[in-house]
């Protein structure tokens, strides 16, 4: 196949995007157009192994810049897109280039959800989305370091958690009235905060921000209650907004996300979107979605790089997620949205077990700490819409492939 085929985007989707294509013997002419300096690198470690100096930069890459080179793959990085032209099937770049293709590719990712306090533009104050980011977190991260972290997510527990080991002083401020509200269950939240604390880290939930307060530095942080935190850095992880706005110019479907189908494929035949920045149908809620998730921007790079290819090939593998927290990986599998009821197998105080939820008799998800066996097992049990009685399922001698 000789198309021409423009990536804009070059984050962990656009690279597996690209891997994919050469995989399949595509032949055409690519070009990758990325806003940042960086060749497309795995966004995960930036908030664990990367921000603790686990891991040097290089090895966060998808491949490295050779690849790109051996391919015959345009890279025009720190360029932005300021236009598509969907009648001449144009990319405009901001510097002013004009770049024709056959199949366009948004593969735009997502940004930080920004906060718009009084002195929130202090220095001092960060949030974590890309290299650069750490690296000007990792610039000011010390053992003498007082910490604020807004957001008790996966991103804001996995930094308070490299903090805390370094000896810093952490505080993280949660508005809602547990960690990790939106993703687990009460038993798992309890779980996370009970760590974080065993390790020093404070928790304030149920916590409003009035303002962040300093002269050009932030020194404190403001609650709505009257007291104040003193800081002198702020990370801030209130979630991420999609960049869809150059998609919405070419007046592409948007719901939370580019609407693509099951194929990747947009309303426009020679338009695909991946990752982040799509809200595509989801076969186990039966509506569309969109998911932050490195498992969901592979999945749909493969997807719409093998339809590209000509091979009709359709997205339906069940979401997994993972957090690494301290000695504690937590790994998810499925979607625990409105169920019923939840089970636990195995000892809470053991740190190795798992939350099962359950909807309608079904197993719709897993949550599984330290213990990758039952996230194996439950990811088969949801995919394969499993019934199985409660006690059975809370009875850790009975092995989930058993069932």
């Amino acid at each position: 196949m000789s198309e021409d085929i423009v990536i804009i985007g070059a984050g962990h989707a656009a690279g597996q995007l690209l891997v994919t294509l050469k995989q399949k013997e595509f032949s055409g002419k690519i070009t990758l157009i990325g806003e940042e300096a960086y060749y497309p690198y795995k966004r995960p470690p930036l908030s664990k192994t990367y921000l603790a100096d686990e891991l040097t930069l290089d090895r966060l890459f998808v491949k490295p810049p050779s690849f790109y080179e051996d391919t015959q793959t345009s890279v025009l990085l720190n360029t932005k897109v300021s236009f598509v032209d969907r009648s001449n099937k144009v990319v405009q770049t901001k510097d002013g280039k004009h770049i024709t293709y056959d199949k366009l590719i948004f593969a735009t990712g997502a940004r930080p959800r920004k906060i718009n306090l009084p002195g929130s533009n202090l220095k001092g104050i960060f949030y974590l989305r890309n290299i650069d980011h750490v690296k000007r977190i990792k610039s000011k991260l010390s053992p003498d370091s007082v910490i604020t972290i807004v957001g008790a997510g996966y991103i804001g527990l996995e930094v308070a958690a490299v903090a805390a080991k370094i000896g810093a002083e952490v505080t993280v401020i949660e508005a809602k009235d547990r960690v990790m509200n939106r993703v687990v269950s009460k038993e798992i939240s309890n779980f996370y905060e009970n760590e974080h604390k065993k390790h020093g880290v404070k928790i304030i939930l149920s916590a409003k921000i009035d303002a962040f307060l300093g002269n050009k530095n932030v020194t404190s942080v403001k609650l709505s209650d009257g007291k104040t935190i003193k800081t002198n850095i702020v990370i801030i992880g209130i979630g991420a907004i999609p960049n869809t706005e150059i998609a919405a110019q070419t007046n592409l479907g948007i719901d939370d996300g580019i609407i693509v189908n099951s194929r990747c494929l947009t309303e426009d035949p020679h338009i695909y979107a991946i990752g982040d920045c799509t809200s595509h149908p989801n076969a186990l809620l039966g509506k569309s979605i969109r998911l932050e998730s490195v498992h969901n921007a592979v999945e749909q790079a493969k997807i719409a790089a093998e339809n590209i290819c000509g091979i009709d090939n359709h997205y339906k593998s069940i979401p997994w997620f993972w957090s690494d927290q301290y000695d504690i990986k937590l790994q998810i599998a499925g979607l625990s949205y409105k169920y019923d009821e939840t089970v636990i197998r195995g000892k809470i105080e053991s740190r190795s077990f798992s939350c099962i939820y359950i909807k309608d008799q079904f197993i719709i998800a897993i949550d599984s700490i330290n213990n990758p066996g039952d996230f194996l097992q439950g990811k088969l049990l949801i995919e394969n819409k499993t019934k199985i009685d409660r006690n059975t399922l809370s009875n850790p001698k009975i092995m989930l492939k058993d069932m």
